[in-house]
């Protein structure tokens, strides 16, 4: 960056909500500790299989724990159906564990809502120096799931894919955000978790980026990523490099 910054923007799953773990690694790893012997790259179906219905299907209003509800129980729909697929018995109902959906929900959102009492501070620290926006890849309820997060108050815009019609790396899912907040792509830096589509996503629209990554992961791929500004571990980690 070689001009000052004047707004920071934010992506939300895997960046608020974790220190760079995307909702697909998190999930994998609960059912993993749930017993669950699935290698991540299988995981990866069922997932998006359970994720892509939720895109436009959830009404605007659902908050944060309503969605990771309705999420786990489409997963488990999706795991009962492989299951019942691998050996020809049973069905999908009866393969449906709600106990597990229930225990993997509740540590889900038990982990967000401790890294938002983390990361509060730190936004509430930033919006004091930067004008502050949230552009996700997200489901048509990103409003209602940053309030029910109690984040809203601290960002002045916040833009959900499925409302503009343009996902990440797409650079015209930015140019809502910069227009609301009066700020030059040139001066300003998005955060997010996801090399393809944020760090991607800001190079196109003319944006510095810092990737938010587990430090095992940043030194894997980091150096492939030239055009990473900074790299953190920890979502505190904003203040050394933003204040």
């Amino acid at each position: 960056m070689t001009k000052p910054i004047e707004a920071v923007l934010f992506d939300f799953g895997g960046t608020l909500d974790a220190d760079g773990v995307a909702w697909k690694e998190r999930f994998h790893a609960l059912y993993r500790s749930e017993g669950l012997d699935m290698t991540a790259a299988a995981f990866a179906a069922p997932f998006f299989a359970a994720d892509c219905p939720l895109v436009g299907g959830l009404p605007p209003g659902t908050g944060l724990p309503e969605t990771v509800d309705a999420l786990t129980a489409n997963l488990e729909a999706e795991l009962a159906r492989l299951s019942a697929g691998a050996d020809g018995a049973g069905t999908f109902r009866d393969r449906t564990d709600g106990d597990r959906a229930r225990r993997v929900a509740s540590r889900f959102l038990s982990g967000a809502s401790a890294a938002f009492s983390r990361n509060r501070p730190v936004l509430e620290a930033l919006r004091q120096r930067y004008r502050l926006g949230v552009v996700s890849n997200f489901y048509g309820n990103l409003n209602a799931v940053c309030h029910s997060a109690g984040l809203a108050p601290l960002f002045a815009v916040m833009v959900d894919s499925h409302c503009v019609g343009a996902e990440k790396p797409d650079p015209a899912i930015f140019r809502p955000a910069l227009e609301t907040l009066h700020a030059p792509p040139e001066r300003t830096v998005f955060v997010g978790d996801s090399l393809r589509r944020d760090r991607e996503g800001a190079r196109r629209a003319g944006m510095g980026f810092i990737w938010i990554a587990p430090q095992e992961a940043a030194e894997a791929q980091e150096s492939a990523y030239p055009l990473v500004h900074a790299t953190v571990s920890e979502f505190s980690d904003l203040m050394k490099i933003l204040i």
